[in-house]
């Protein structure tokens, strides 16, 4: 993850982005539409706001209520105006505020319009590529984004020795700000960097590089009114693949172990690849079942011991040695966990099979979004909804079982080595449910 947010976090299908956090994440699996023809005699850019356009009519499944043909007049005279002085050779780029203004207006939270160097970060994301980047995730505290969260393994933020609850306080002897880190990473100049850690006050040289974005799940461990406690991090479930195979391969670790309960934890996890998300969800829950909806029909998804069945066919690579975790469980949320990790987490609650601990999440996890190209740059749409069998929705947030809010308090907690979250995580593992044995068989 990077250091520097985007406006949004963005998704292709079957990728599932949510749009709570403001974090440079992305990576899976990338389906993107074919380009568009056009007669030779309409401008770049009137091309590409005629397949943008031609998507809203043809491929968009969302819920927004917008008139979509009144909403392409409306934008279709702003291009005019733009393109006024060259109206036969007005080129692509102009068409593209033009096109990010008109899908905001759609009213969808899930559609958007990424500019050209929006879609290449989330190309290189998408491919488990290399990008730009320090290799951190950072908080806000006292209006600026200063806390570390996150440090991507391998990153040049790694081997700088930056840790998590790290707050970074000058850059090149000046205060900190936000601005100036981003125009570091852009520039890729080595920078000094001072910060706090525990009230000690550190410096290390820093340099942003192109750097692998693949960001795989990870384990700790606590321990806890003497209970030795699992924690699997999973940041996001888009880096290039491998996500659930690690998760399962994680789970194996922590049961030989003998752990007493195990914390899953997406804070901030933004969504990623809905393949991806259910393999996971399957070293928990022996089996879960979904209906895609569209204007078309409905599509059955059933996922059991690592493998996903769409319409009865295997879709995926099965997990290799899967895993089922039948110990007391928690999955950890705040208002950054989106998309498919809402998806995470609601599965868990629905099967009762663990209880959800933080914040109400971010909003967009009932719906699947396709990106489409548009020229040099791309365009996200809401294809379709999803409810269970008995055509219960799923909801846009997942609300917890046990509420824990995490600001600015906690955040400052943070830089004093405590994560009251995780611990409030582990604490409600006391009440969790476990697995019984006759359920655990697929």
């Amino acid at each position: 993850m990077n250091a520097f947010p985007l406006a949004r976090t963005l998704s292709a299908f079957p990728v599932l982005t949510g749009r709570g956090t403001r974090s440079l994440l992305l990576g899976a699996a990338l389906l993107l539409g074919a380009p568009g023809t056009h007669a030779q005699a309409v401008s770049p850019a009137q091309a590409a706001f005629d397949r943008v356009n031609d998507l809203l009519v043809n491929e968009y499944g969302g819920l927004s209520g917008v008139d979509r043909a009144a909403l392409r007049a409306e934008y279709q005279s702003r291009l005019d105006a733009v393109c006024a002085p060259q109206p036969q050779d007005c080129p692509a780029d102009k068409a593209y505020p033009v096109l990010q203004a008109e899908v905001s207006a759609l009213e969808d939270q899930h559609s958007f319009f990424m500019m050209p160097q929006e879609f290449q970060d989330f190309i290189a994301s998408v491919s488990g590529g290399n990008r730009r980047q320090f290799g951190v995730k950072l908080a806000a505290l006292d209006g600026q984004n200063r806390v570390v969260l996150e440090v991507i393994a391998g990153s040049t933020a790694a081997q700088a020795g930056l840790q998590r609850g790290d707050v970074l306080l000058t850059l090149d002897g000046k205060p900190y700000t936000y601005t100036a880190l981003r125009d570091a990473r852009l520039s890729g100049e080595g920078i000094q960097l001072g910060f706090s850690r525990a009230g000690q006050t550190l410096t290390t040289s820093l340099a942003s590089s192109e750097s692998s974005t693949v960001d795989l799940p990870r384990l700790s461990y606590v321990r806890r009114n003497g209970k030795d406690v699992a924690v699997l991090r999973i940041p996001t479930f888009i880096s290039g693949g491998g996500v659930a195979q690690t998760v399962h391969d994680l789970v194996g670790q922590a049961q030989a172990r003998g752990v007493q309960g195990l914390v899953v934890d997406l804070r901030g996890n933004p969504g990623g690849s809905l393949i991806e998300c259910d393999q996971s969800i399957s070293a928990f829950v022996p089996t879960l079942t979904r209906l895609a909806r569209t204007a078309d029909g409905a599509d059955a998804t059933v996922v059991r011991g690592g493998v996903r069945l769409e319409n009865g066919r295997v879709v995926g690579a099965p997990i290799r040695n899967p895993q089922l975790w039948t110990g007391p469980l928690t999955v950890l949320v705040d208002e950054g966990s989106g998309s498919c990790s809402e998806f995470f987490a609601y599965e868990t609650q629905f099967a009762k099979r663990g209880l959800v601990v933080g914040e109400v999440t971010a909003g967009v996890g009932n719906t699947s979004t396709r990106v489409f190209q548009v020229g040099a740059a791309a365009v996200q749409l809401t294809l379709l909804h999803y409810v269970k069998p008995d055509g219960t929705p799923y909801p846009e947030s997942v609300t917890p079982d046990v509420v824990k809010e995490q600001g600015e308090a906690e955040i400052r907690l943070l830089t004093q080595g405590v994560d009251s979250a995780l611990e409030a995580s582990v604490d409600a593992l006391a009440g969790a449910p476990a697995l019984a044995a006759d359920l655990s068989r697929p």
